[in-house]
């Protein structure tokens, strides 16, 4: 008897691109890899209705759905909509009540309204003005992996990530996170695997440890 093929479905962060999962590697007996990218929103569209839309792309039955930090968020609300075996978020939060205070702040403040996102597309002159070996090679890192640089799509992700309002998650969710990251710190999460030594991108530079621990996680009941 052939052995079921179990479908997983991966949502990169805030305008990245799923070269952020380059170095994931799952059992191909047992893993069929899928990933998905970011839509342009429409016009005054929710994350929910957006959510809704991307969701049209999944065409398996119980799957499983990982998604890296606001990505973790989409696929939260993907879930929604969705027939679920697993829900892996990586590097995001739960709920709004693990938000960093600044962000709460941006909210409360409509600071994002304020973010220069149309910048965003101007990666090449950031780097002229780069100084230092860390900001190069974030740079670098950010050409290599961000693909979005729509500035109505930024303006929009940055207010529904900020904004988003969730209360209660999904009781079997599996959120793995860095106990060193500086965008959602660690002293705001709850119940989770934490990554020791783990910044932001834990799935770029700790993909060691995610190709030895999803299988397990995935099929763990």
């Amino acid at each position: 008897m052939d052995q079921e093929i179990i479908h997983v479905y991966f949502m990169p962060g805030m305008a990245a691109s799923p070269k952020i999962f380059e170095h994931i590697k799952l059992p191909e007996t047992q893993f069929k890899m899928h990933f998905l990218e970011w839509l342009i929103p429409n016009d005054n569209e929710s994350l929910s209705d957006y959510a809704l839309r991307l969701s049209k792309n999944i065409k398996h039955e119980n799957i499983v759905l990982l998604g890296v930090s606001f990505g973790g968020v989409l696929v939260q609300e993907m879930s929604k909509y969705l027939n679920v075996r697993k829900l892996i978020i990586v590097s995001s939060v739960k709920t709004k009540n693990e938000l960093p205070k600044r962000m709460l702040l941006a909210k409360a403040t409509k600071a994002y309204l304020l973010a220069p996102t149309s910048l965003a597309s101007k990666i090449d002159v950031f780097e002229k003005y780069a100084f230092g070996k860390n900001i190069v090679k974030r740079l670098e890192l950010y050409k290599k992996y961000l693909s979005v640089n729509d500035s109505k799509y930024l303006s929009w992700a940055i207010k529904e990530m900020v904004c988003w309002n969730q209360e209660n998650c999904h009781e079997e969710i599996i959120h793995i996170h860095g106990d060193k990251d500086p965008v959602f710190p660690i002293k705001y999460i709850t119940r989770c695997i934490v990554i020791k030594n783990g910044t932001h991108i834990v799935i770029i530079n700790k993909y060691k440890w995610f190709n030895e621990n999803l299988p397990k996680l995935i099929l763990d009941s």
